[in-house]
Formats: C-alpha cells, sequence, structure tokens
C-alpha cells in the first residue's frame, strides 16, 4: 500500500530541523490539492448523490475508523450549525462508538459484525446513501458496512488512499485520492487524513448548496448560538435586503435570529 510505504524524501526526518521538517510538510501537501483535482467527478457525483438523499427525507451516513471516522464525525457534527438541518440527517458512525472519537481504539475497525449492526440499528433504507472513508481501502469495519448497505439496494461511495482495494470495489462510486506515502511512514492522519478532510467538505457543501440551504454563497440557514454567529445574520441580511443594521438586528431578535424569515418580511414590505 502506497501509505505505508517510505516516502524517500523524509528518510533523514529525525535529522531535521524543525523548520526543514515543516518546510517538508507544506512541500508535500501540494500531492493532496493535486489528488483532490483528480478526484473532482468522483466528488460531485457523491455531492449530488447526498443532496438527493437529503431532498428526499434520507441521511448521509459517513462511516469510518479511527482518523477517518473521526474526520467523518468532525464534518456531520458541523452541518447542523452551518445549514440549520436537524442533528439526524448527517451521522457518522465511528468505529468503536463515541468512546473511539476522543481516545483511539484500535482494535474496533477489525469488527465487520460491529459494522453492520450499528446501521441496523439506525434503520437505515435506500432513502440512505452510505459514505465509507478508509485511508488503507481495506478496513474490516468500513468494508463491511459499504457492503451491508449495498446488499439493502442503498447507493454507497468508498473514499479510500490506496488503488485497488476492496473498499473501492465494493462501493458503487469509488474515490482514489492518490496521496502517496507519508513524510511520517504510515501515518496517515497527515496528507491521507488532510485529502480526507477536504473530500468530505466537498461532499457536504455541494449537497447542501444543491439543496438551495445557500443564497448567493451565504449561510442563510446558520443557527446564531452566539454573538459572532448573530453578528454573521446581521450581514446576510443587510447583504440581501435594504435593511439598516438596526433594522436587521431588531428583525432577527424579534424572529428568534431566522434570517430566511426576516428576509422574507423585508420581501413581503416591498410588495
Amino acid at each position: 500500500m502506497s501509505t505505508e510505504g517510505r516516502n524517500p524524501r523524509s528518510l533523514g526526518l529525525d535529522k531535521m530541523t524543525a523548520q526543514e521538517i515543516v518546510r517538508l510538510m507544506n512541500e508535500e501537501e501540494q500531492v493532496v490539492m493535486r489528488a483532490m483535482h483528480h478526484a473532482e467527478e468522483g466528488l460531485a457525483i457523491a455531492g449530488a448523490k447526498a443532496a438527493e438523499a437529503f431532498q428526499n427525507g434520507g441521511r448521509v451516513i459517513y462511516v469510518g475508523a479511527g482518523t477517518s471516522g473521526r474526520i467523518a464525525v468532525m464534518d456531520a457534527a458541523e452541518m447542523p450549525p452551518t445549514f440549520g438541518i436537524d442533528g439526524d440527517r448527517f451521522v457518522a458512525i465511528h468505529a468503536g462508538g463515541n468512546n473511539a472519537i476522543g481516545q483511539a481504539t484500535e482494535d474496533a475497525e477489525d469488527s465487520d459484525h460491529a459494522a453492520v449492526e450499528a446501521l441496523n440499528q439506525l434503520g437505515i433504507t435506500k432513502k440512505d446513501v452510505v459514505i465509507g472513508l478508509a485511508a488503507s481501502g481495506k478496513t474490516a469495519f468500513v468494508v463491511a458496512a459499504i457492503r451491508h448497505a449495498k446488499q439493502k439496494g442503498i447507493w454507497t461511495c468508498g473514499i479510500a488512499n490506496n488503488r485497488n482495494t476492496p473498499l473501492l470495489h465494493e462501493a458503487d462510486l469509488g474515490i482514489m485520492l492518490d496521496t502517496g506515502p507519508e513524510i511520517l511512514t504510515g501515518s496517515t492522519r497527515l496528507k491521507a487524513g488532510t485529502a480526507q478532510k477536504l473530500a468530505l467538505n466537498r461532499i457536504s457543501t455541494a449537497a447542501m448548496v444543491l439543496s438551495e440551504k445557500v443564497i448567493e454563497n451565504l449561510m442563510v440557514d446558520v443557527k446564531a448560538k452566539n454573538h459572532k454567529l448573530k453578528e454573521r445574520c446581521v450581514r446576510i441580511v443587510r447583504e440581501l435586503s435594504n435593511a439598516t443594521e438596526d433594522e436587521a438586528r431588531e428583525l432577527l431578535e424579534q424572529h428568534n435570529w431566522s434570517i430566511r424569515t426576516v428576509l422574507n418580511v423585508f420581501q413581503s414590505q416591498a410588495v
């Protein structure tokens, strides 16, 4: 596997200065963007499928273990505050459960039965899509989840950083992120993990834009839970209307900081 290979550029890593280490890592990160470029078509398909599932009342279910699982949890957790959706629309299944999110539970990734059980507990249906992530492309937990979902007629996507792996073959759509060997041999929290995070950024953001959760390039359904986000709401209302800052703030306060409601108020006043 390329992700387990030794990177010839870092053979002397233990002799490098801090600046040399950082510079080498920065240079190697360029490989990530090349990988993302080559994966554009697949990521676009996955984003469109995720949008279709969301619009039909289904869920986008991420499955991962270790670093990949934590990346999946992070992306799913950001969806409700960013796009104002319910917390059960983007779901992440992490091998080992919640305890494995903050503390590594390496053996959990070998349990294919646990993956099937986790999906069954969610009550997966054909309205859902399941996206599995594994740098190796052969993590038993993730491959089993994809295989089980596909057997139930659910559209699946596998994202891996190695070619010709079970995850890419089992899924309806396999997306290869060719990030190559890591600076620190086998540490896929580095380039491989960065590429996976970028991949989910693209899939989930595209899904929400296609689902009309965005106006222009503005987060009109953002949940204003703190001062920073309330100020953002005021700016968005002003960008999309003729409201003054005071008018925008007053109406947002009256309507529970709902940007869409306030925009409808201004629209009705203009008629």
